[in-house]
């Protein structure tokens, strides 16, 4: 069987799974926008046997659908691919090969990190993605919300696999534990944090966008101290990441008196993160929506604890609320608090870490493998046939995506 599956920029965990699915399948790994810079992520290494290609190499490339085509059946086509594996429905790229494929007869499935709850829904625009995903045969998703909410767009139940939102737990669970045999904190801290805060500092690892919340984390924080005093090396908080909202964070820091308590290393590279994962003492993660949170993933394959945002796709499959982490209110100061405190309490060595620690391994390299291998069948054995209806829909969506890129 030939997969081929698409992203539009590989990160570490795209590549994680895709040397999952190599166990099941000869894989072609198709990059659509390798130039862009959402995250700034070095590229990954491909692993050996892996084949590649992309389908554009400069800015302005991802708005000309007819060049993605044309790409398409001169770089993807001689592959002779079985399924296209596609990254949901709304990215241009994905949606011209989503087409690409109907036109040539490939079966198609998404990979889908959408919940039922994400956002409030409009009858139009879901009736439009209804159209768009007509032409899916199969789905992968990981939490009941993602299944159910595929399923309600019209792929069948039944063809609708689990696993996707996998990182290489491996990597991190090494790496971190390579590292606590090392003294010290990492280099980017050290000399601002106290050395007496190695094994019990907060960190906290993402994008500076609003939804991530750090605003009222901060709050919650400014809450936390007062109930514990002023000791720098006592619980300090390592914010990982960058954005647009970093002057308003310095600001905010600065207005909350907690210069001294708040650290802002950047953002980094994937091979720098356990270190803070394996030298930390909790993990917090606030955002007020997230479809999933794979950072959550990372800091529970390190063996960190963690509490994570009740609004977080992760949290409805891997936090079972004191056993293998803690859950809350993100629209709650109070609430953020509480779980600072509680992750706080926690005893060295608590059996909440092995208990998070297998839980995490219900998503891995390995499942998703498992979980797109069976997509994949199930999409051979009854692929899609979209209507006319279904067809202008997905037209509406190339031309509206088109549009949005060239903003």
């Amino acid at each position: 069987m030939k997969i081929a599956i698409l992203f539009d920029r590989f990160g570490p965990y795209h590549i994680a799974r895709i040397r999952g699915a190599m166990d099941h399948a000869e894989m072609l790994a198709i990059e659509g926008a390798p130039h862009r810079a959402v995250y700034d992520w070095v590229p990954p290494e491909l692993p050996e046997g892996l084949a590649y290609t992309a389908l554009t190499t400069q800015s302005g490339e991802e708005t000309d659908a007819d060049l993605v085509e044309a790409r398409l059946e001169e770089r993807v086509a001689p592959f002779k691919l079985d399924v296209l594996a596609l990254a949901g429905w709304s990215n241009m790229i994905t949606l011209v090969a989503l087409r690409w494929c109907a036109r040539k007869g490939i079966p198609a499935v998404c990979m889908t990190e959408t919940n039922d709850w994400d956002f409030e829904r409009k009858w139009l625009a879901e009736r439009v993605k209804s159209g768009i995903v007509d032409h899916y045969s199969a789905g992968i998703a990981t939490n009941d919300s993602q299944v159910n909410y595929l399923a309600g767009l019209g792929v069948r139940r039944e063809a609708i696999f689990r696993g996707y939102n996998a990182i290489d737990n491996a990597f991190f669970r090494a790496e971190a534990e390579k590292w606590r045999a090392h003294p010290g904190l990492p280099a980017e801290i050290a000399g601002q944090v106290p050395d007496g805060a190695r094994g019990q500092y907060f960190l906290a690892s993402n994008r500076f966008i609003p939804k991530k919340n750090l605003a009222r984390l901060l709050d919650a924080y400014a809450a936390f101290r007062e109930e514990r005093g002023g000791d720098p090396s006592d619980w300090p908080l390592v914010l990982l990441g960058d954005g647009d909202l970093r002057g308003e964070i310095e600001a905010q820091i600065e207005a909350l008196g907690l210069g001294g308590h708040v650290h802002l290393p950047g953002f980094l590279q994937v091979d720098a993160l356990p270190r803070y994962y394996a030298t930390a003492g909790a993990f917090i993660h606030a955002s007020t929506t997230e479809q999933w949170g794979l950072v959550v993933n990372e800091a529970m394959a390190s063996r960190l604890p963690v509490a994570v945002s009740n609004r977080c796709g992760s949290t409805q499959f891997l936090i079972e609320d004191g056993v293998t982490g803690f859950s809350f209110d993100p629209f709650e100061t109070k609430e953020i608090t509480r779980a600072l405190n509680e992750l706080a309490a926690l005893p060295k060595g608590t059996t909440l870490l092995d208990a998070a620690d297998a839980k995490v391994d219900e998503v891995s390299p390995a499942k998703f493998g498992e979980g797109l291998a069976g997509a994949a069948k199930a999409a051979m054995t009854q692929p899609a046939k979209p209507g006319i209806l279904a067809r202008c829909a997905l037209e509406l969506a190339i031309a509206r995506a088109a549009r949005g890129e060239r903003v």
